[in-house]
């Protein structure tokens, strides 16, 4: 009997995305040590304060008002913030746009933070997919990235999940860190396999600047990464993710047939989004905005009713084109020509059409039926080959 997925989760690239809202909880009960993400541990005193800040701007938002086709909590850890905190912001973000009937509302989680009746309160306060940062289940690994948590912990929040209720679950994962061994990633894949997740994203470690990781590299006290290491990290993953029922849909995410995340499609789709919270992003028609990435001063504009947009851009039609192709080729799917031509224009495969033929004759890309995509092959090497076309 054959299965219908729908569109939004089949994992493939889409002409029509929808419309996502990105709200960003900059907390975290401890920084890990490759993190450079907006984030600080030892704020407990703020976490009121933005949470009333991030409510009265979403609530004077006065621009597009799209029913919003997925929300993605993201941080730091969203799950520092009690259950109620969460589900009132969501509730302002249903109030201002709208939520569509479908909506995949989705909050990063760290193991350490939750339990089944956190899980039961966010399910109650509507939240219906969860992203739970597990990034090893070889406690070595873990302790020298710096988690706050346990393997044993990691898989306890995995199994509270399931038992509150959750039917949508994901694990996060980091590869290729100097101190795991092949058995650890192996270790880990099953792991989390064993957990009955629908979804895995496997990310290879980089060595971000600024970070205590950069200085223990840069000071030569710990190895850096190796990219062939990491090239066989992620052939191992989709391996044995492959074995066990999962699809790579992009890059770093596999899933379960009709599990891709629907917000990640909508980025990898070039869809538009808008960004609440300290740090947070937004994109809409082309124009491209941030905001004040300081919790304190975030809170400050909010209260004297100041903007709290630090930056914007805005990118013409010939600049939009280019970056919908670069994401789109991430996507396994690739892009479909005809539907991206209708939406970016002709001109940005026509101008690229020699370098096209070129990559297909050598390999690293080729078309399937109306797609153009990365080739099977050349997956690891998806942003080179996309380098190549830029």
């Amino acid at each position: 009997m054959s299965v219908t997925l729908a569109p939004a989760r089949s994992g493939d690239w889409l002409a029509e995305p929808g419309f996502g809202v990105y709200v960003h909880i900059p907390f975290c009960l401890h920084r890990c040590h490759y993190c450079d993400f907006n984030t600080y541990e030892g704020l407990d005193a703020l976490h009121s304060p933005y949470v009333d800040a991030l409510v009265a701007e979403i609530e004077r938002w006065n621009g597009a008002t799209t029913p919003a086709t997925s929300v993605f909590f993201g941080g730091g850890t969203p799950t520092l913030l009690a259950p109620a905190q969460l589900g009132r912001i969501l509730e302002a973000v249903r109030k201002r746009l709208g939520l569509s009937s479908d909506v995949e509302v989705t909050t990063e989680v760290n193991p350490e933070t939750v339990d089944e009746r956190a899980f039961d309160a966010l399910l109650d306060a509507g939240f219906n997919r969860f992203s739970v940062g597990i990034q090893s289940l070889a406690p070595g690994v873990l302790e020298r990235l710096g988690r706050a948590h346990s393997a044993r912990r990691a898989l306890d929040a995995l199994d509270a999940a399931r038992r509150a209720g959750a039917e949508d679950l994901s694990a996060d994962l980091i590869y290729g860190s100097p101190w795991e061994r092949p058995d650890d990633w192996r270790r880990s894949l099953e792991g989390v396999v064993e957990a009955g997740t629908d979804h895995v994203s496997a990310y290879a470690l980089t060595i971000e600047e600024g970070t205590p990781l950069h200085t223990l590299v840069a000071t030569g006290r710990v190895p850096d990464v190796d990219g062939d290491v990491q090239a066989e990290r992620h052939a191992l993953a989709e391996d044995h993710l492959g074995a066990a029922g999962f699809e790579r849909y992009e890059t770093s995410n596999w899933a379960r047939p009709g599990r891709a995340s629907r917000h990640n499609i909508l980025y990898w789709s070039a869809g538009d989004y808008l960004g609440f919270g300290a740090g947070a992003h937004a994109h809409v028609g082309g124009r491209r905005w941030w905001s004040q990435r300081l919790p304190r001063d975030f809170i400050a504009s909010v209260g004297a009713d100041d903007s709290t947009e630090a930056g914007h851009e805005h990118l013409e039609p010939h600049e939009r084109g280019p970056e919908a192709l670069m994401l789109g080729l991430r996507l396994r799917s690739g892009i479909d020509v005809e539907a991206f031509a209708r939406r970016f224009g002709d001109d940005c495969l026509a101008e690229r059409s020699t370098v096209i033929d070129e990559l297909i004759e050598s390999g690293p890309l080729e078309r399937a039926g109306r797609y153009l995509r990365v080739a099977e092959s050349a997956s690891f090497l998806a942003d080179d080959v996309v380098c190549r076309l830029l």
